[in-house]
């Protein structure tokens, strides 16, 4: 950084920042903010790097054979009947539907006029970690809190929020970044600092207050935790964060999303380890397969699953995860929130309504086992989502006293990846190439929601795609279409016709291609596509 743009920040002892500055940046990193992500640094950091090396060891021994299963040294939590998350928090009553999407400014405000209950104002898997959105969407963020926001196209095209309200408009729900991901551009004491607590304590110093203002409250949703003591490390940075900023204690609450294999058997411990500042889980299904694959590559034909599009939430062990989800939710006093409907409407009539049909069905389903609401990724599915859970619920906010105590789970129902219907098709392996280098080409440059075949895809789209090819790789499989068994050659090969049928250039897809091949079909599994491609962003 040069001296003109240093002097812009009143940077805290220890700090510094190596991002490019901005006119209106040294709002968003102001002293207290940068005051804060030094002392959550100095205080999580060495935990963070422990949990993150625990996550390996857990790999390691599903490897040698050992099954993920409840944790026999918590089952005094699961056990114990008398402990319930805190009450229901402002604006976090009514969840019947909740909108996701990125935080650039024309999405801010096209969310906040959406008309769901919730917006999840995406810092992770629909966004991408850019300095620019890294910054820029904490002051979109702050500016919607404040009812200033307002966006001008370069078609000239003006947006604002339609209302001033606050009672009218969605609650903003923040998800930051996981554990895993650091942020390059914030050091501290010379260390790279992780991007889950720069995007929380940007956020919270700049939006904390306005919030309250509004009557509501800087809220989070948590990505990407294996396990409870990930849970107890974010409860700790909340305290920590409160404590800082002079909030009262227990006025963060976070969403903590399922999308792991390992937290599908610590559902209660996280909500446990979290419980004051607890708002619920979530059931993260795409991301969960991801996790699956990950989990048990090593372990053979077993834990195999089919195409993409063929594992549907009604596969066994998809119902099991999330009926289990449901009952532990309810039998702590916290809400289950269901997964995302990707679709985007289109100008193909018959293709929305075979979509719309697929959607409601889905969200059907939700509201029958019990979910309190569930995601919609486009603002016109909104109205779909909302209708279905207002059958069920009527003028009820929620369905938390729905308890589902017919549920039974056990870890051989999670375990059930056998019993997936579907096979392993060149068309779905294609199908994995295509959106794969699709998505990635968008998020070099910086967009995280990108929307392909009339879905709305994010990052765990591209993980589970690259993740199955590297499955069936090492597993041999074999297309049950075209009898070719899956290798390194084939997938070159049809990467090679992939990119023939994309629109543009090959140059165009360059960076795309060698990301996706690297962690596709290289020797070794990377843990996350976005790591390394992280590394090729300025």
């Amino acid at each position: 950084m040069t001296d003109a743009t240093t002097t812009m920040l009143d940077l805290p002892d220890g700090v510094e920042v190596t991002g490019e500055l901005r006119p209106g940046y040294e709002d968003i990193l102001s002293r207290p903010a940068l005051e804060l992500v030094a002392t959550l640094h100095r205080a999580l950091e060495p935990r963070r790097q422990e949990r993150l090396a625990a996550r390996e060891k857990v790999v390691q021994a599903v490897a040698e054979g050992q099954d993920l299963d409840f944790l026999p040294e918590t089952a005094h939590v699961r056990e114990d009947p008398s402990w319930r998350v805190a009450d229901h928090a402002p604006g976090l009553v009514d969840r019947r539907v909740e909108m996701t999407g990125p935080t650039d400014r024309k999405m801010t405000i096209n969310a906040m006029n959406s008309g769901a209950r919730v917006w999840l104002a995406d810092q992770e898997d629909a966004n991408t970690p850019l300095w620019e959105n890294v910054v820029e969407g904490p002051a979109n963020l702050r500016d919607a809190a404040l009812g200033t926001i307002s966006f001008t196209s370069p078609e000239g095209k003006d947006y604002a929020l339609s209302t001033t309200d606050h009672s009218q408009l969605p609650t903003i729900v923040v998800r930051p970044r996981g554990w895993h991901l650091d942020e390059k551009h914030v050091l501290v004491d010379g260390q790279r600092t992780s991007g889950s607590l720069v995007d929380m304590a940007l956020y919270l110093a700049a939006c904390a207050q306005p919030q309250l203002d509004a009557g509501k409250g800087p809220y989070f949703y948590l990505a990407k935790m294996e396990h409870h003591l990930e849970a107890r490390l974010w409860n700790d940075a909340f305290v920590i964060a409160q404590e800082a900023l002079g909030i009262p204690r227990g006025t963060i609450r976070a969403t903590c999303l399922v999308e792991t294999y390992p937290a599908a058997f610590q559902m209660e411990e996280i909500l446990y380890e979290l419980r004051e500042h607890s708002a619920g889980l979530n059931a993260g299904r795409w991301d969960y397969l991801f996790s699956i694959i990950k989990t048990y590559r090593t372990r053979g034909a077993d834990f195999v699953l089919p195409d993409r599009n063929a594992v549907t939430m009604t596969a066994p062990m998809m119902r099991a995860y999330t009926e289990l989800l449901v009952r532990t939710c309810h039998k702590r006093g916290a809400h289950a929130i269901g997964g995302m409907a990707a679709f985007i409407p289109s100008r193909d009539e018959e293709v929305n309504e075979a979509a719309f049909e697929k959607v409601r069905a889905d969200k059907q389903r939700e509201a029958a086992d019990g979910f309190d609401g569930s995601w919609v990724a486009h603002p016109g599915m909104v109205d779909t989502c909302r209708e279905v859970f207002d059958e069920v619920l009527g003028e009820r906010p929620n369905q938390v006293d729905t308890l589902r105590e017919d549920v039974n789970v056990g870890a051989a129902d999670l375990l059930d990846v056998k019993g997936t219907p579907g096979e392993v098709t060149e068309t779905g392996l294609r199908a994995n190439i295509d959106v794969a280098i699709q998505y990635l080409a968008a998020w070099l440059t910086g967009r995280g929601a990108v929307g392909i075949h009339n879905l709305m895809e994010d990052a765990a789209t591209a993980e589970i795609s690259r993740s199955q090819i590297w499955q069936w790789i090492h597993n041999g499989v074999k297309l049950a279409d075209s009898g070719e068994t899956v290798t390194r050659e084939l997938v070159e090969r049809l990467t090679a016709e992939v990119l023939a049928s994309l629109p543009g250039e090959a140059a165009d897809y360059r960076d795309a291609t060698d990301t996706f091949l690297e962690v596709a079909v290289a020797d070794d599994f990377a843990d996350f596509l976005t790591v390394p491609a992280y590394e090729r962003m300025p």
